[in-house]
């Protein structure tokens, strides 16, 4: 890898606190690179979805898409709102991250961590954190907001 700014960054967001602060990051921090804002819809059989009693399908991927267009003109300029793109997916996102970012030639990574509130609390008794697993598998840069 080289000391080169990155063309294509991917901010996870997971229906956490704080997504705003991973995209504001990517969006100040690399003024030149497209954004993918990835929306990660947790499957109904997951043991921790995002946020409590999920409707099906359709329903919830409509849902997380409206709450990344709000999320993206809650931090962002006109301008800066031109060159992030959002996607939303279903999936575990320890493996979905990692997977999309490879498969779709991301350089770098941005999200935030558990950090140290309730989720963190819950993170650390269940197990690990989500960011943890995708700095793990994921062969690019990845920065975690704590």
């Amino acid at each position: 890898m080289t000391d080169s700014a990155p063309d294509r960054v991917l901010v996870p967001e997971l229906g956490r606190p704080r997504a705003d602060e991973a995209l504001s990051y990517a969006l100040e921090t690399f003024p030149d690179a497209e954004i993918t804002l990835l929306t990660v819809v947790t499957p109904l059989d997951a043991p921790l979805s995002e946020g409590g009693v999920l409707e099906r399908g359709d329903e919830r991927a409509g849902q997380a898409r409206s709450r990344a267009n709000e999320l993206l003109a809650s931090v962002a300029d006109p301008g800066a709102a031109d060159r992030v793109r959002l996607e939303v997916t279903e999936g575990r996102p320890g493996s979905v991250v990692p997977r999309y970012a490879a498969e779709e030639g991301f350089d770098h990574v941005v999200m935030v961590g558990s950090g140290a509130g309730t989720d963190g609390f819950l993170r650390r008794f269940l197990g690990r954190g989500i960011a943890a697993t995708v700095v793990e598998r994921t062969a690019r840069p990845v920065t975690v907001l704590e």
